[in-house]
Protein backbone atom coordinates (compact mmCIF):
# COMPACT_ATOMS: atom_id res chain seq x y z
CA UNK A 1 0.00 0.00 0.00
CA UNK A 2 0.93 3.69 -1.01
CA UNK A 3 -0.90 5.30 1.81
CA UNK A 4 1.11 6.28 5.42
CA UNK A 5 -1.34 6.36 8.46
CA UNK A 6 -1.19 9.39 10.16
CA UNK A 7 -3.45 8.85 12.81
CA UNK A 8 -6.98 8.04 13.33
CA UNK A 9 -9.27 10.15 13.65
CA UNK A 10 -12.41 10.39 15.63
CA UNK A 11 -15.87 9.06 14.69
CA UNK A 12 -18.56 11.60 13.99
CA UNK A 13 -20.43 9.66 17.53
CA UNK A 14 -17.05 11.04 19.15
CA UNK A 15 -16.88 14.27 17.57
CA UNK A 16 -20.71 14.97 18.31
CA UNK A 17 -20.48 14.05 21.76
CA UNK A 18 -17.39 15.93 22.59
CA UNK A 19 -18.83 19.08 20.48
CA UNK A 20 -22.71 18.46 21.51
CA UNK A 21 -25.38 20.68 19.63
CA UNK A 22 -27.75 21.51 22.36
CA UNK A 23 -31.06 21.04 22.24
CA UNK A 24 -32.20 24.02 22.37
CA UNK A 25 -30.10 24.79 19.30
CA UNK A 26 -31.32 22.20 17.51
CA UNK A 27 -35.13 23.82 18.15
CA UNK A 28 -33.46 26.65 16.10
CA UNK A 29 -32.42 24.36 13.62
CA UNK A 30 -35.87 23.09 13.00
CA UNK A 31 -37.95 25.93 13.08
CA UNK A 32 -35.35 27.38 10.25
CA UNK A 33 -35.26 23.84 8.46
CA UNK A 34 -39.00 24.19 8.03
CA UNK A 35 -39.13 27.40 6.48
CA UNK A 36 -36.75 26.67 3.94
CA UNK A 37 -38.25 23.78 2.97
CA UNK A 38 -41.71 25.55 2.35
CA UNK A 39 -39.60 27.95 0.43
CA UNK A 40 -38.16 24.67 -1.76
CA UNK A 41 -42.09 23.54 -1.98
CA UNK A 42 -43.14 26.50 -2.61
CA UNK A 43 -45.37 27.10 -0.18
CA UNK A 44 -43.13 30.54 0.80
CA UNK A 45 -42.41 32.69 -1.55
CA UNK A 46 -39.47 34.74 0.11
CA UNK A 47 -36.22 34.95 -2.03
CA UNK A 48 -33.32 32.54 -0.42
CA UNK A 49 -30.01 34.00 -0.29
CA UNK A 50 -26.62 31.97 0.64
CA UNK A 51 -24.07 34.21 1.21
CA UNK A 52 -20.49 34.06 3.27
CA UNK A 53 -17.46 33.56 2.44
CA UNK A 54 -15.70 31.81 0.14
CA UNK A 55 -14.23 29.72 2.66
CA UNK A 56 -14.63 30.21 6.43
CA UNK A 57 -10.86 30.43 7.78
CA UNK A 58 -11.25 31.92 10.47
CA UNK A 59 -13.92 31.97 13.48
CA UNK A 60 -13.86 34.85 14.86
CA UNK A 61 -14.29 36.74 11.85
CA UNK A 62 -16.82 34.43 10.32
CA UNK A 63 -19.38 34.72 13.35
CA UNK A 64 -18.63 38.64 13.71
CA UNK A 65 -19.64 38.21 9.70
CA UNK A 66 -22.81 35.96 10.40
CA UNK A 67 -23.50 38.56 12.99
CA UNK A 68 -24.00 41.47 10.96
CA UNK A 69 -25.88 39.45 8.29
CA UNK A 70 -28.51 38.17 11.52
CA UNK A 71 -28.78 42.21 12.05
CA UNK A 72 -30.01 42.49 8.19
CA UNK A 73 -31.73 39.53 8.65
CA UNK A 74 -34.15 41.00 11.00
CA UNK A 75 -35.06 44.06 8.43
CA UNK A 76 -35.73 41.87 5.30
CA UNK A 77 -37.29 38.76 6.88
CA UNK A 78 -40.60 39.60 5.10
CA UNK A 79 -38.85 39.53 1.58
CA UNK A 80 -35.61 37.08 2.22
CA UNK A 81 -34.37 34.12 3.99
CA UNK A 82 -30.85 34.26 4.90
CA UNK A 83 -28.72 31.71 5.19
CA UNK A 84 -25.14 32.19 5.54
CA UNK A 85 -22.03 30.62 3.93
CA UNK A 86 -19.75 28.57 6.35
CA UNK A 87 -18.09 26.20 3.73
CA UNK A 88 -15.05 24.93 5.53
CA UNK A 89 -13.73 22.51 2.89
CA UNK A 90 -11.65 24.17 -0.27
CA UNK A 91 -11.91 21.92 -3.83
CA UNK A 92 -8.97 22.65 -5.46
CA UNK A 93 -8.56 22.55 -9.33
CA UNK A 94 -5.03 20.90 -9.29
CA UNK A 95 -4.33 19.66 -5.99
CA UNK A 96 -2.08 22.22 -4.02
CA UNK A 97 -3.22 25.32 -2.31
CA UNK A 98 -5.25 25.87 1.41
CA UNK A 99 -8.32 23.04 1.30
CA UNK A 100 -9.90 24.72 4.04
CA UNK A 101 -10.47 24.49 7.76
CA UNK A 102 -10.62 20.66 7.28
CA UNK A 103 -7.58 20.30 6.55
CA UNK A 104 -6.19 23.41 7.90
CA UNK A 105 -7.62 24.95 10.68
CA UNK A 106 -4.53 27.16 10.71
CA UNK A 107 -3.49 28.74 7.51
CA UNK A 108 -0.12 29.34 8.52
CA UNK A 109 0.35 25.43 9.76
CA UNK A 110 0.60 22.71 7.97
CA UNK A 111 -2.62 19.54 8.09
CA UNK A 112 -4.87 18.02 11.04
CA UNK A 113 -7.72 16.33 9.93
CA UNK A 114 -8.57 15.85 13.69
CA UNK A 115 -8.37 19.41 14.78
CA UNK A 116 -9.93 20.82 11.93
CA UNK A 117 -12.78 18.45 12.34
CA UNK A 118 -13.55 19.55 15.46
CA UNK A 119 -12.85 23.04 14.82
CA UNK A 120 -15.27 23.33 11.82
CA UNK A 121 -18.57 21.59 13.89
CA UNK A 122 -17.65 24.06 16.93
CA UNK A 123 -17.52 27.27 14.51
CA UNK A 124 -20.46 25.89 12.50
CA UNK A 125 -22.57 25.19 15.88
CA UNK A 126 -21.17 29.11 17.28
CA UNK A 127 -22.98 30.31 14.16
CA UNK A 128 -26.30 29.14 15.56
CA UNK A 129 -25.82 30.15 18.95
CA UNK A 130 -24.58 33.63 18.86
CA UNK A 131 -26.61 35.25 16.03
CA UNK A 132 -29.81 32.57 15.60
CA UNK A 133 -29.23 31.20 11.64
CA UNK A 134 -28.12 28.22 10.78
CA UNK A 135 -25.84 27.46 7.98
CA UNK A 136 -24.49 25.94 4.47
CA UNK A 137 -21.58 24.13 3.61
CA UNK A 138 -20.20 22.41 0.96
CA UNK A 139 -20.07 18.50 0.94
CA UNK A 140 -17.08 17.94 -0.48
CA UNK A 141 -15.91 14.72 0.97
CA UNK A 142 -19.55 12.54 1.40
CA UNK A 143 -18.29 10.95 4.32
CA UNK A 144 -17.54 13.78 6.29
CA UNK A 145 -21.01 14.96 5.91
CA UNK A 146 -22.06 12.78 9.34
CA UNK A 147 -19.86 15.22 11.43
CA UNK A 148 -22.24 18.08 10.14
CA UNK A 149 -25.95 16.08 9.97
CA UNK A 150 -27.23 17.25 12.94
CA UNK A 151 -26.06 21.17 12.44
CA UNK A 152 -26.31 22.55 8.56
CA UNK A 153 -30.09 23.52 7.14
CA UNK A 154 -28.24 23.50 3.07
CA UNK A 155 -25.93 21.82 1.56
CA UNK A 156 -23.69 22.18 -1.49
CA UNK A 157 -22.72 19.97 -4.47
CA UNK A 158 -19.47 22.00 -5.94
CA UNK A 159 -19.11 22.01 -9.93
CA UNK A 160 -16.07 19.07 -9.30
CA UNK A 161 -18.24 17.13 -7.65
CA UNK A 162 -21.67 16.99 -9.13
CA UNK A 163 -21.06 13.87 -11.37
CA UNK A 164 -19.54 11.87 -8.97
CA UNK A 165 -21.82 8.61 -8.31
CA UNK A 166 -21.35 8.83 -3.91
CA UNK A 167 -22.48 12.51 -3.80
CA UNK A 168 -25.35 11.67 -5.29
CA UNK A 169 -26.04 9.25 -3.53
CA UNK A 170 -25.61 10.42 0.01
CA UNK A 171 -27.35 13.17 -1.29
CA UNK A 172 -30.70 10.73 -1.23
CA UNK A 173 -30.33 10.53 1.96
CA UNK A 174 -30.46 13.98 3.25
CA UNK A 175 -33.29 15.78 5.15
CA UNK A 176 -32.40 19.69 4.08
CA UNK A 177 -32.31 21.22 0.61
CA UNK A 178 -29.33 19.87 -1.59
CA UNK A 179 -28.03 22.26 -3.84
CA UNK A 180 -26.26 20.50 -6.93
CA UNK A 181 -24.44 23.01 -9.24
CA UNK A 182 -23.85 22.79 -13.06
CA UNK A 183 -20.04 21.13 -13.45
CA UNK A 184 -17.31 23.07 -14.85
CA UNK A 185 -17.83 22.20 -18.16
CA UNK A 186 -21.16 24.02 -17.85
CA UNK A 187 -22.99 20.91 -18.63
CA UNK A 188 -26.86 21.48 -17.73
CA UNK A 189 -27.94 17.50 -18.44
CA UNK A 190 -24.81 15.98 -16.13
CA UNK A 191 -26.36 18.34 -13.79
CA UNK A 192 -30.09 17.50 -13.76
CA UNK A 193 -29.03 14.10 -14.15
CA UNK A 194 -27.45 14.53 -10.60
CA UNK A 195 -30.39 16.09 -9.22
CA UNK A 196 -32.74 12.94 -10.87
CA UNK A 197 -30.19 11.00 -8.84
CA UNK A 198 -30.18 12.59 -5.84
CA UNK A 199 -34.07 12.35 -5.21
CA UNK A 200 -34.36 8.45 -6.33
CA UNK A 201 -34.33 6.24 -3.21
CA UNK A 202 -31.10 4.28 -3.04
CA UNK A 203 -29.54 1.11 -1.49
CA UNK A 204 -25.65 2.17 -0.75
CA UNK A 205 -22.48 1.37 1.28
CA UNK A 206 -22.12 4.28 3.40
CA UNK A 207 -19.69 4.29 6.88
CA UNK A 208 -19.26 0.95 7.20
CA UNK A 209 -22.85 0.07 6.38
CA UNK A 210 -25.34 -1.33 3.60
CA UNK A 211 -28.06 2.07 3.70
CA UNK A 212 -31.14 3.07 2.24
CA UNK A 213 -32.81 6.27 1.46
CA UNK A 214 -35.93 7.48 0.26
CA UNK A 215 -34.60 10.03 -2.02
CA UNK A 216 -34.27 13.74 -1.06
CA UNK A 217 -37.34 16.17 -3.03
CA UNK A 218 -35.68 19.10 -2.07
CA UNK A 219 -32.36 18.37 -3.91
CA UNK A 220 -32.25 21.16 -7.10
CA UNK A 221 -30.05 22.61 -8.82
CA UNK A 222 -27.46 25.41 -8.77
CA UNK A 223 -26.17 27.55 -11.77
CA UNK A 224 -22.59 28.56 -11.64
CA UNK A 225 -21.26 28.93 -15.41
CA UNK A 226 -19.06 27.50 -17.07
CA UNK A 227 -15.57 26.92 -19.03
CA UNK A 228 -14.68 25.83 -22.61
CA UNK A 229 -12.58 23.97 -23.76
CA UNK A 230 -10.00 27.01 -23.63
CA UNK A 231 -11.16 27.76 -20.15
CA UNK A 232 -12.89 31.31 -21.19
CA UNK A 233 -15.63 31.55 -18.49
CA UNK A 234 -19.05 31.41 -19.75
CA UNK A 235 -22.23 32.86 -17.70
CA UNK A 236 -25.41 30.65 -17.60
CA UNK A 237 -27.95 33.02 -15.82
CA UNK A 238 -29.66 34.44 -18.18
CA UNK A 239 -33.27 34.10 -19.56
CA UNK A 240 -32.04 31.42 -22.53
CA UNK A 241 -30.40 28.98 -20.03
CA UNK A 242 -33.24 29.20 -17.70
CA UNK A 243 -35.60 28.38 -20.21
CA UNK A 244 -33.32 25.01 -21.14
CA UNK A 245 -33.21 24.49 -17.31
CA UNK A 246 -37.02 24.59 -16.86
CA UNK A 247 -37.19 22.47 -20.09
CA UNK A 248 -35.05 19.88 -18.05
CA UNK A 249 -36.79 20.07 -15.04
CA UNK A 250 -40.56 19.34 -17.30
CA UNK A 251 -39.37 16.79 -19.48
CA UNK A 252 -37.65 14.37 -16.10
CA UNK A 253 -40.52 15.95 -13.92
CA UNK A 254 -38.45 16.29 -11.06
CA UNK A 255 -40.20 17.34 -7.38
CA UNK A 256 -39.78 20.58 -6.67
CA UNK A 257 -38.30 22.41 -9.61
CA UNK A 258 -36.01 24.98 -8.19
CA UNK A 259 -32.14 26.97 -9.23
CA UNK A 260 -30.27 29.20 -6.82
CA UNK A 261 -27.89 31.25 -8.71
CA UNK A 262 -24.32 31.43 -7.66
CA UNK A 263 -23.22 35.02 -8.36
CA UNK A 264 -19.43 34.11 -8.46
CA UNK A 265 -17.34 31.73 -10.42
CA UNK A 266 -17.72 31.36 -13.71
CA UNK A 267 -20.79 33.82 -13.96
CA UNK A 268 -18.97 36.66 -12.94
CA UNK A 269 -15.61 35.68 -14.41
CA UNK A 270 -14.08 35.51 -11.05
CA UNK A 271 -15.21 39.09 -10.73
CA UNK A 272 -16.77 39.55 -7.47
CA UNK A 273 -17.73 42.71 -7.90
CA UNK A 274 -20.15 41.92 -10.92
CA UNK A 275 -21.83 39.94 -8.39
CA UNK A 276 -24.34 43.08 -8.00
CA UNK A 277 -25.13 43.69 -11.58
CA UNK A 278 -25.78 39.30 -11.66
CA UNK A 279 -28.33 39.69 -8.73
CA UNK A 280 -30.23 42.57 -10.15
CA UNK A 281 -30.41 41.03 -13.17
CA UNK A 282 -31.77 37.70 -11.52
CA UNK A 283 -34.28 39.65 -9.64
CA UNK A 284 -35.67 41.13 -12.76
CA UNK A 285 -35.79 37.98 -14.56
CA UNK A 286 -37.76 36.55 -11.07
CA UNK A 287 -40.24 39.86 -11.01
CA UNK A 288 -41.06 39.40 -14.50
CA UNK A 289 -40.87 36.16 -16.28
CA UNK A 290 -44.13 34.24 -14.66
CA UNK A 291 -43.00 31.03 -16.72
CA UNK A 292 -39.56 31.37 -14.44
CA UNK A 293 -40.51 32.84 -11.45
CA UNK A 294 -41.46 30.27 -9.26
CA UNK A 295 -38.39 28.31 -10.32
CA UNK A 296 -35.99 30.91 -9.45
CA UNK A 297 -34.89 30.37 -5.64
CA UNK A 298 -32.61 32.58 -4.47
CA UNK A 299 -28.35 33.65 -5.29
CA UNK A 300 -25.60 32.47 -3.68
CA UNK A 301 -23.00 34.98 -2.88
CA UNK A 302 -19.26 35.28 -1.67
CA UNK A 303 -19.31 37.75 0.75
CA UNK A 304 -17.07 38.81 3.24
CA UNK A 305 -16.41 42.07 6.12
CA UNK A 306 -13.23 43.63 3.52
CA UNK A 307 -13.15 43.30 -0.45
CA UNK A 308 -11.10 41.34 -2.44
CA UNK A 309 -8.74 38.36 -0.94
CA UNK A 310 -5.05 37.76 0.18
CA UNK A 311 -2.79 35.10 0.05
CA UNK A 312 -3.03 32.45 2.49
CA UNK A 313 -0.64 33.51 4.87
CA UNK A 314 -2.29 36.79 4.64
CA UNK A 315 -3.14 38.44 7.99
CA UNK A 316 -6.28 41.24 7.13
CA UNK A 317 -8.97 40.07 9.60
CA UNK A 318 -12.44 39.37 7.14
CA UNK A 319 -10.87 39.11 4.17
CA UNK A 320 -10.82 36.17 2.22
CA UNK A 321 -7.66 33.64 1.53
CA UNK A 322 -9.08 31.54 -1.38
CA UNK A 323 -11.74 34.17 -4.06
CA UNK A 324 -12.76 37.62 -3.65
CA UNK A 325 -15.40 38.49 -2.25
CA UNK A 326 -17.87 41.16 -1.54
CA UNK A 327 -17.16 43.57 1.26
CA UNK A 328 -19.32 44.30 4.03
CA UNK A 329 -20.63 47.51 3.12
CA UNK A 330 -21.66 46.43 -0.84
CA UNK A 331 -23.11 43.16 1.09
CA UNK A 332 -25.34 45.48 2.95
CA UNK A 333 -26.49 47.52 0.30
CA UNK A 334 -26.80 43.97 -1.75
CA UNK A 335 -29.44 42.66 0.85
CA UNK A 336 -31.24 46.20 1.37
CA UNK A 337 -31.55 46.79 -2.40
CA UNK A 338 -32.74 43.13 -2.99
CA UNK A 339 -35.34 43.26 -0.44
CA UNK A 340 -36.42 46.78 -1.51
CA UNK A 341 -37.11 45.28 -5.36
CA UNK A 342 -38.67 42.12 -4.66
CA UNK A 343 -42.33 41.48 -5.47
Amino acid sequence: MMFEIVRKVMTPEEVSEQVPFSDALKKIKSLRDAELKNIFTGKDKRFVLIIGPCSADNEDAVCDYVLRLAEIQEKVKDKIFVVPRVYTNKPRSRGEGYKGMLHNPDPHKGTDIQEGILRLRHMHIRVVRETGLTSADEMLYPDNYAYLEDVLSYVAVGARSTENQQHRLVASGIEVPVGIKNPMNGSISAMMNSVYAAQLGSEFQYHANQVKTCGNPLAHAVLRGGQDMSGNNRPNYHYEDLVELKTAYDKQKLLNPAVIIDANHSNSNKNPFQQIRIADEVLTLKNNCDDLSGMIKGLMVESYIEDGNQPPDGTVYGKSITDGCLGWQKTERLILNLAEKIK
